[in-house]
């Protein structure tokens, strides 16, 4: 084996996110960058030489450069075997089930999520753990530390694996078994879910879905689950097709940057079903005919009908939803009678409470929900969960949220994002709340009065480890919340994001539009952080 060591200088910038290294694609080309990254990563694995890693990613652009790299590198240091995805291809719910189907070590996921593609957009890359999940803060942590020293790192110089056919391949001594990236997930889905019942329902000529996968990794995923084993027509799967710039979109499934689904469902002769994912297909967004899901309400219905999954018939451990997320799902929780975890935003935050079997369903405000099946958020599977209840019950999209606010009550809820906001502007306005809170429990603004005020903190129930300045929350005596954070997953400037919520009981209010009810709330946000001076916007990039 030809194995080089090629002398290197730190750079200062790879601290990973709560979602690994994200940056600018100009920022990987640079010399040394993407490798320095990923020797650090080996450095901080012992025991690592002579295992089973996976690798893949969600198709952007120098997805597939980066891999051949990544695949030398581990080459070069000693792993034993690499499964990956034929064409550079995984999801991230995919990536996680092959880790834990393969007792895998680890596994290198190659993706920005729902950050833009292409040669001017975002690139990613984060590492998994033996159970499928984002590595928790002490391994990012030292990857972190080994960034900041490391002078070195080791690649094999050889020629390119394939990547685009299945089979097995000899790089050095590693092997490579470029996988199918589809089949397993496939299978997956079917042990979880009623088939049948899905199926006949898609087939039935009187139900009409449409699942845009926004020209991100879920489209081979979601032609082989929809329109090849449960029947539908096609055509029900659009953007279905994975490109580096992700056809010059947004790969965010919400309101704003899904706008083609959104009105396909709100527009004249609307499919009954619709439904979107993101760049690496972890996130999801429902939507019923002329009819939006909140994903806080998503978590809340798929835990109260979760009796009806296969999978979940047996009843549920519990849940766990991150601090922004509503409290409607507590109130599912509550009548259940089982626990209900607050954590704070981030999947890693999870996974102890998964393999501890502590919680069996998770949900985060940011268009993602999952379970026990992965590790990580799961799109595909969010949408297969609400076609199994729509199958079961009978009843259209608007038809169980409506129900289930008539059960449980109503929280309106939103999040305005302020995307790219100067940095140092963004941190001046969190300081200046942070410097408010001992002084605001009891403070009254209008018709409000403040219960509560911190920078939520949280102690892991499994493991004690705790996390802190995770959000600065501002509870009223009436229920009602405001949030305030600076988002992890955004590579320029900041990302400011502030929730609102309230909870109305009262069934004959709850066609209130959203932002009309939460007025109050959204105003009273701006007189204490003053949002518009700090950001210098008027409105919200996106609101949700």
């Amino acid at each position: 084996m030809n194995i080089k060591t090629v002398s290197t200088k730190p750079f200062s910038d790879q601290k990973p996110g709560t979602s690994g290294l994200r940056k600018a694609v100009p920022v990987f080309q640079q010399p040394h960058y993407l490798e320095n990254f990923i020797q650090s990563i080996f450095d901080s694995l012992p025991g690592c030489e002579g295992q089973t890693l996976v690798l893949g990613g969600d198709g952007r652009y120098y997805n597939r450069i980066a891999i051949q790299t990544i695949l030398k590198m581990a080459a070069a240091n000693g792993i034993g075997e690499i499964l990956v995805g034929c064409g550079g291809i995984l999801s991230t719910p995919a990536a996680s089930w092959i880790i834990r189907k393969n007792q895998a070590f680890g596994g290198i996921i190659l993706s920005a999520s729902h950050n833009p593609g292409g040669p001017n957009g975002d690139l990613g890359v984060k590492y998994n753990v033996t159970n499928g999940g984002p590595a928790p803060e002490k391994v990012t942590e030292a990857i972190y530390a080994r960034t900041k020293a490391i002078d070195s790192y080791k690649i094999l110089a050889a020629a390119d694996v394939n990547l685009d056919q299945v089979g097995s391949f000899k790089l050095g001594t590693m092997s490579v078994e470029v996988i199918d990236s589809v089949e397993p997930y496939v299978e997956l889905m079917e042990s979880l879910f009623d088939f049948d019942k899905i199926k006949a329902l898609l087939t039935s000529g009187n139900f009409k879905m449409c699942m845009d996968s926004l020209h991100a990794v879920t489209g081979p995923y979601a032609h082989a689950l929809f329109e090849q084993r449960l029947g539908a027509p096609a055509g029900t799967v659009v953007n279905g097709t994975p490109k580096e710039d992700f056809g010059g979109g947004h790969p965010d499934p919400n309101l704003v940057y899904a706008h083609d689904l959104v009105e396909i469902l709100f527009g004249d002769d609307a499919p009954d079903f619709g439904a979107a994912s993101d760049g690496d297909g972890d996130r999801n967004m429902v939507l019923g005919r002329q009819f939006f899901v909140n994903p806080s309400d998503s978590l809340a219905v798929l835990t109260a009908n979760a009796h009806l999954i296969p999978a979940y018939s047996q009843g549920l451990a519990g849940v766990a939803r991150s601090m922004p997320t509503s409290a409607a799902v507590d109130r599912v929780a509550a009548a259940l009678g089982i626990d209900c975890y607050e954590t704070p935003t981030g999947w890693k935050f999870f996974g102890n409470l998964l393999d501890a079997g502590k919680a069996t369903l998770c949900g985060e405000e940011s268009f993602g929900t999952g379970s026990n099946h992965v590790r990580e958020k799961d799109g595909l599977w969010a949408v297969l969960f609400w076609l199994n209840i729509i199958a079961a019950r009978g009843e259209s999209v608007e038809q169980i949220v409506r129900s289930h606010w008539q059960k449980y009550g109503k929280n309106f809820y939103s999040r305005h994002d302020y995307e790219e906001v100067d940095s140092a502007k963004a941190r001046e306005l969190i300081e200046g709340l942070l410097a408010l809170i001992p002084e605001m429990k009891g403070k009254q603004f209008g018709n409000y009065e403040v219960e509560y005020s911190d920078d939520f903190s949280y102690t892991d129930p499994v493991d004690g480890s705790v996390s802190k300045n995770q959000g600065i929350r501002i509870g009223f005596t009436d229920g009602s919340r405001l949030v305030f954070r600076l988002s992890g997953t955004g590579t320029k400037g900041a990302t400011l994001r502030v929730y609102f919520e309230s909870y109305e009981p009262d069934a004959s209010k709850h066609d209130v539009d959203t932002q009309k009810a939460l007025a109050p709330l959204i105003n009273l946000a701006e007189e204490i952080a003053q949002i518009k001076q700090f950001t210098q916007r008027e409105f919200p990039t996106v609101i949700t």
